[in-house]
């Protein structure tokens, strides 16, 4: 078994060299102390898999798609099982909330967000298994499907994703959106967590909506349905699809195999 020191590496296929690692050392060092130390085992016993190996292993399963119980061994993860419950504890204790506060923290010191707007867009995807957060796909001839929500900001740095049945509408998460973004911290005074503006398409034209949103002292800017095309909002927008798009270059994100939707969210927090 690898030692849990070590950087685990992939072998990439196509050119016969080791690609890099899925676990970069300035990465761990990052979420290490996120993370709960193993208990000791007083009474001796199989050691336990350690958090660096487990971690890797999820995000092999996160990259790759391969299912749980067909994770090399090969690897030094442990079992999928073995990751699987540390995924599922890691989420239940908050662990990648706070990564990504502290992450979108450094972004925000270093002047990285851009608090001027905020773009939100959203994506489908199937359900292989069903479970909670799914529903009929209306592009996909009603087979059972979720949504991913996403609100970045001006760059395309994602704030919030929100996870949801196929069937809801884009417009009805658009305020959990808005609301569900952290106070983020980095700089000096309070932290902050309103955008000047909020940018969508004409599937969240609704004017109960910009009230809302004017009610918060954020700018709407929404087109109306049945008008000329032309609005220039894609100049801007297509920012969250390019976004969206990363989040499914991972393949357990671009199809739904979790039955559970709290591990599916654990991936899209990761």
């Amino acid at each position: 078994m690898a030692d849990s020191g070590e950087v685990i590496r992939v072998f990439d296929m196509e050119d016969s060299k080791m690609a890099k690692p899925l676990l970069p050392d300035d990465l761990w060092e990052r979420i290490e102390p996120l993370l709960t130390p193993l208990p000791p085992h007083p009474k001796g016993g199989r050691p336990w898999v350690s958090n660096r190996q487990a971690l890797t292993g999820i995000l092999f399963v996160l990259r790759t798609g391969i299912p749980w119980e067909v994770l090399p061994q090969e690897m030094g993860c442990g079992c999928g099982m073995t990751c699987w419950r540390r995924l599922r504890d890691w989420q239940a204790a908050g662990v990648w909330k706070r990564l990504h506060e502290m992450l979108l923290a450094e972004l925000n010191s270093a002047d990285k967000i851009d608090w001027t707007r905020a773009i939100v867009d959203s994506a489908m995807l199937r359900a292989m298994c069903g479970g909670p957060k799914t529903g009929p796909n209306p592009t996909d001839r009603r087979k059972p499907g979720s949504k991913h929500h996403a609100l970045t900001d001006g760059n395309g740095i994602p704030m919030v994703v929100i996870l949801t049945g196929a069937n809801v509408h884009d417009v009805k998460e658009l305020i959990p959106l808005v609301d569900n973004v952290p106070p983020i911290r980095g700089r000096r005074g309070r932290p902050r967590r309103r955008f000047d503006r909020v940018q969508a398409d004409t599937a969240y034209d609704s004017q109960q909506h910009r009230n809302a949103l004017s009610r918060r002292n954020i700018i709407p800017v929404i087109p109306k349905r049945n008008r000329e095309h032309g609005s220039g909002l894609g100049v801007y927008r297509w920012v969250v699809e390019r976004t969206l798009s990363w989040l499914h270059q991972f393949r357990r994100l671009r199809i739904r195999w979790e039955r559970r939707d709290d591990i599916h969210e654990a991936f899209i927090a990761r």
